[in-house]
């Protein structure tokens, strides 16, 4: 039996590779983001290709209730949802002191409140259905604080604790969570969050959104509560916790600071 997904943020990046994964293996698909455009188009190509399913919503999911009104629409469908992936979110780069409040508002309304309100609504639905998978897109940012993109990284902390908690909780509900937490992705991510000038990601050679979105599909199959990408990210995310917070909080904002 074909599962279907719903993916937040689905229009470009990591959350348009997660829908055409799924699509290659027969399962249908709900995408959510801002652009109906872009979804349109997604949509008309991954139902020729795949011969599968797909509803587009358009929505700004920084809004308030904007995940309930997602989740609406999809029971008035009578649309079962299996997986759940919360990929979309977004960053801001500066200091907090000079960053606008709007955006900062809206960045927690969609990294950390949207993200929370979707597992609470699907959960008890997963539950009632025998079991589900979620992955929730954290950030390599989410073990360590940063200066220069203090709210993000904050958020993704968030995303990363919330995640395993939940995970532990609905342990004997046949229900996983799984926390992704990619490094810096070629994914557009840095070109909307004005990090592009950073030493962390300027002239580096960085993993596609496709490689990420793989590792990260398959660990979310596989129940894998954290999945760091990479080799040396795995080892840094392990590293971090031998470094004295003082030291790291300075290195983080040497690595942000632009070249």
């Amino acid at each position: 039996m074909s599962k279907t997904a719903l993916i937040t943020g689905a229009s470009g990046g990591i959350g348009l590779e997660l829908a055409k994964i799924h699509a290659s293996k027969g399962g249908h698909l709900v995408l959510v983001a801002r652009s109906i455009e872009k979804l349109s188009l997604i949509k008309e190509d991954l139902e020729k290709t795949h011969a599968i399913q797909v509803k587009v919503i358009s929505k700004d999911l920084s809004s308030k209730d904007a995940a309930l009104e997602v989740y609406q629409e999809i029971k008035k469908e009578k649309i079962q949802i299996d997986y759940l992936i919360n990929n979309a979110g977004f960053g801001d780069f500066g200091f907090f002191y000079e960053t606008q409040w709007n955006k900062e508002e809206r960045m927690i309304g969609l990294n950390i409140t949207s993200l929370t309100q979707f597992c609470k609504l699907f959960i008890n639905d997963m539950i009632s259905q025998g079991g589900g998978k979620i992955m929730n897109l954290a950030s390599m940012a989410a073990f360590e604080p940063g200066p220069l993109m203090a709210v993000y990284y904050a958020s993704k902390a968030y995303v990363l604790h919330f995640s395993e908690a939940i995970n532990n909780e609905l342990k004997d509900k046949n229900i996983t969570v799984t926390a992704l937490c990619p490094g810096p992705t070629e994914s557009g991510f840095q070109e909307a969050s004005s990090q592009k000038e950073s030493k962390i990601v300027k002239g580096k050679k960085l993993p596609t959104a496709k490689v990420v979105a793989a590792y990260g599909y398959d660990a979310m199959l596989k129940g894998k509560a954290v999945a760091v990408p990479g080799f040396m990210n795995a080892l840094l995310v392990r590293l971090v916790r031998f470094i004295p917070r003082s030291v790291l909080v300075k290195a983080i904002r040497k690595l942000q600071e632009k070249v």
